[in-house]
Parts: C-alpha cells; structure tokens; sequence
C-alpha cells in the first residue's frame, strides 16, 4: 500500500463496545423522525456555526482520544470480506481492510456475522384483522404483546441476545404483498400490451426474509391471474443459508397448495453470474440498507478524496486512516456521481468556501472534510442488475432518513445492538463484528440518478428506456393496496400512517 497520510483527526481507535448512552428504540423500523434537511443536489442547509461546532468537537475528539496498548511494529495482513468469509472462524487481528469489506465481514461472515448467528424476523402467528382495532394505537398494543412474548422466548432459550425485528411486509401481510403483486401486474400488463409480447412474467426476490413477500406475490397472483399464473416463474436469491432454508419451508404450508413455479437460489447478488436476456421484475425490499459503504474524506485545498481504511491490532482495537483513492470501485462510484446529467451533486462533506478560507488560522485545524458515507455496494448492485438483468424492472423500498445515526458524517449509518430488552444505538460503526446491527439511510434522489446512469435509463427519445421514479411508502400504497383492508375503525390506516421513513425506487 502507499503510505499514510498523516491526518491530525484521521487516528480514531475506538473500544470494541462503544456505545453510546441513548433511549432505547428499535431505530430500524421506527417510524418518521426529524432530521437535517437535504435538497435534491445533496447540499446540506447547515449554516457556518455548525461547522464551528465541527471543529470544536474535532478539537475536544482529539483531547480525549484513548490509548491502545497494541504493539503497531505487528505486520498487518491487507484482506476483504470474502477472503475473511473462507480464512476466519472468529474476527481476525492485525488485519486491515476498506470500510466496505469491515462492514461487510460483521455482518454476512457465515461463521460470526450478525446476520448469521443474531437477526431474526418477528412473523405474526397470524394475520391481523385491522378492522378489530380501535384505532392504530390498539393494533401497535397488540403487535407489542406478541413481539414481546417472541422476545422472551429467545432470551429464555438463548444465552445470548438476539435482535428480533419487524418489516411492512409480516405485520401488514398479506395486504403489503399484495400490493406488491399488484404494481408488478399493472405493469407488466402494460408492457406485455405495448410491446406485443407472449413472455411469461418473471420475478427475481434479493433477500426475501422469512419467504413471506414471495409467498403473498404468489397468492395472489394465482387467485386473481390464474392465467398469468400458470406459466410464471418466482426467484428469490438469498445469501443467508438459514434464511433459504426457511424460504423453502414456506412451500409446504398447511392447508395449502405449495407454489411449484418458485425456486430459492442460496447465493450473494454479488456472485450473480447468470445474463437474464427476458423481460423480468426485479424486488428488493429493505435490503440496501445493510449494504456495506465505504467512508471518503476530501482535502479542504483541492477536494481530493481520501479512502478509509480499518486496521485491526492485536489487542481487538480499530484505527481509522486514509489514502488517495486507489479502489477501483470507490473510484467509479466517485467519478459516475461527478459525471450526472443534471444539477451537479455537492456533497455535504465539503463545508463553505468561506469556512475553508478561514479555517488554516485555527489551531488543529484539520487537513480532511468530515467523513461522508459513500454508497459502493449499492453502485455495484446497480451494475450487477445492468450486466445480467439488462430487461429488468426495479420495486425497490427502503429507508431514506433513520434517527440515531453515527454523528459526525454524511449519510452515516444506525449501529445498534440488543441489551437488557433495548436497542442501544451506538456513536461508532467500529465496532465488534457480528454483535451489531449496520445499516444506512438512502439518499434515494441520488440513487435514482446512479441507477439511470448506470442502468442506462432516462428519456425514451434517447434510449428507448424510460428513466425511474421515486416515491414514497403512503403514494405508493394509495396507488396500489387495498386499502380498505387495513383501515382501523377510527379510520387510521397502517398501510399509510406507518412506515413514513421509507420510499420506493420504481423502474
């Protein structure tokens, strides 16, 4: 590797349990909380004070930076995610890595990653009847009880903590499913009329949980489009052994007939290898969001970038440092952003002129921005769907604002764990591996924008492709559900009232 560039903030070593002291919340699927407003070119509304107060912090962060007793003469071995996945049975030590392969590494290791030994997806016993509810404050009673009796359960049974968290797609099934199904039926109809086509509807699932939103697609698919049904064809790609399996199972429902027009395909999106050439739908719902990112700061004179890298000593303890840019993915990310048709994107990283112009006549004064999350494996995913799926169509949901983020960075993730029956958000992503939770807000202005890009989207004059569209969980459920499903008797609506942090990327 070159050489490090000496940073006078860059050294963060942080204790392996860093957390900090916060109410308790489960801030995955909480619902809408305030934060820093944003306009569609990503410029941050931050006045200059609190780029003051950046710097005082940086100034007080350095002051009380802890020390480590780890010996940093120890060769440090440069590895990735996947190198980890095959070498190691337990974190390893005296390793470095990019941000990316660290995040990535503490969540999908399949011998410690937190996805392999702590999540678990709370699934309602049964189906609930909204119209039996009050209003939505009854139902969230009623849910409470019984992920509280699941909780238990676990904790009865375990002896270690386990995160059990709920998505739209259990507690509002079969109804979110469904509505679901009923985009993908809208459309392809369209196109199946407009392009005069007889191919049969195809469906790719990335990270299907339980199995339940490929099961609701399938149901009603089948109950209200026997004829579509009959020569359709369901993919779910899971990188999760256990989950596949609980995938599978989902097949042999009792009292009713399995889907033998589905199949379960155990493997990573990233090792897709496989040119779809028909026309398909491709699903992805709350699965970017614990894609791993890098981590870039910008030099204050030019604004060149800087990659993070983590580099784990002897003792367990993380140092944060930088080098230009030399991954080739960070660096194609970097340069397709900086290449968008469109109002040009400005990173929030990068503070005012004015602030710049000033800040060398401060004492410590720093030679680097503020961090900024950079979303590479999300961009690969985007490449991935252009190479191998080049007809597809997007059904893309996720989170775009999250309380509780790691301060101090641009687009920073939620760390969190399970202590004690609370989740307990932490102020550092370096931290044990496999013991958290990692998982960011997207920026889904700037996603559509990659996603064209990359997928060669935009008007149909110039690419005889239309471009995407972005909107959000309540326009897409008034477009799609059935409403009067999950309507209460006060009238309040889950389907629409919950949920309000997430939007939907649509192709």
């Amino acid at each position: 590797m070159a050489s490090r560039v000496k940073l006078t903030v860059a050294r963060s070593i942080r204790r392996a349990f860093s957390c900090s002291a916060g109410l308790p919340r489960n801030a995955k699927y909480s619902r809408k909380q305030a934060s820093p407003s944003r306009n569609t070119n990503g410029k941050a509304t931050d006045d200059d004070s609190g780029n003051l107060k950046g710097y005082l912090d940086t100034v007080r962060d350095i002051m009380r930076m802890p020390a480590t007793t780890a010996d940093p003469r120890i060769p440090s071995m440069l590895v990735t995610a996947d190198e980890c996945a095959v070498k190691f049975t337990k974190p390893p030590r005296n390793v470095t890595m990019l941000v990316r392969d660290f995040i990535s590494d503490s969540l999908y290791n399949p011998a410690y990653g937190y996805f392999s030994k702590q999540a678990l997806i709370f699934s309602p016993r049964k189906e609930f009847v909204f119209s039996k509810f009050r209003d939505c404050a009854d139902f969230l009673k009623t849910m409470g009880v019984e992920y509280q009796e699941m909780e238990s359960e676990l904790d009865d049974v375990r002896n270690i903590p386990r995160q059990l968290w709920h998505t739209p797609t259990e507690i509002l099934k079969p109804w979110y499913g469904y509505s679901i199904a009923q985009h993908i039926i809208k459309q392809f109809k369209a196109d199946s009329t407009r392009q005069r086509s007889g191919e049969p509807l195809t469906i790719y699932e990335m990270g299907g949980g339980n199995g339940t939103l490929m099961i609701n697609i399938l149901d009603y698919i089948r109950d209200n489009e026997p004829a579509i049904y009959s020569s359709m064809e369901y993919n779910l790609i899971e990188i999760s052994t256990k989950l596949a399996k609980q995938q599978l199972r989902q097949q042999a429902r009792q009292g009713k007939a399995p889907h033998t027009n589905a199949r379960v395909i155990n493997k990573s999106i990233f090792d897709w290898d496989t040119r779809v050439e028909r026309p398909c739908f491709f699903v992805a719902m709350e699965v970017i969001d614990n894609f791993a990112h890098d981590v870039v700061r910008y030099g204050f004179d030019a604004g060149e970038p800087y990659q993070a890298f983590v580099r784990v000593y002897d003792d367990g303890e993380f140092e944060e440092f930088y080098q230009q840019v030399s991954d080739p993915l960070i660096a194609d990310y970097l340069s397709a952003r900086a290449s968008l048709k469109g109002p040009a994107y400005h990173t929030p990283a990068i503070p005012p002129e004015l602030y710049r112009s000033i800040r060398a006549k401060f004492p410590f004064s720093p030679n680097l921005t503020k961090p900024e999350f950079i979303p590479t494996q999300t961009f690969q995913f985007c490449r991935v769907l252009d190479k191998y799926f080049p007809r597809h169509r997007l059904v893309l949901s996720d989170f775009h604002e999250l309380p509780d983020t790691v301060p101090g960075a641009v687009d920073a993730p939620v760390v969190q764990t399970r202590f004690g029956g609370a989740m307990v958000p932490c102020e550092t992503y370096l931290v044990q591996p496999g013991w958290f939770d990692v998982f960011f807000p997207t920026n889904f202005e700037l996603l559509k924008q990659i996603y064209d890009h990359v997928c060669k989207r935009g008007s149909v004059l110039e690419t005889g492709i239309s471009g995407s569209r972005v909107c959000t969980q309540r326009e897409f459920a008034k477009e799609n559900a059935d409403l009067g499903k999950t309507q209460t008797r006060s009238g309040e609506n889950p389907m629409l009232d919950f949920y309000e942090n997430t939007k939907f990327l649509l192709s």
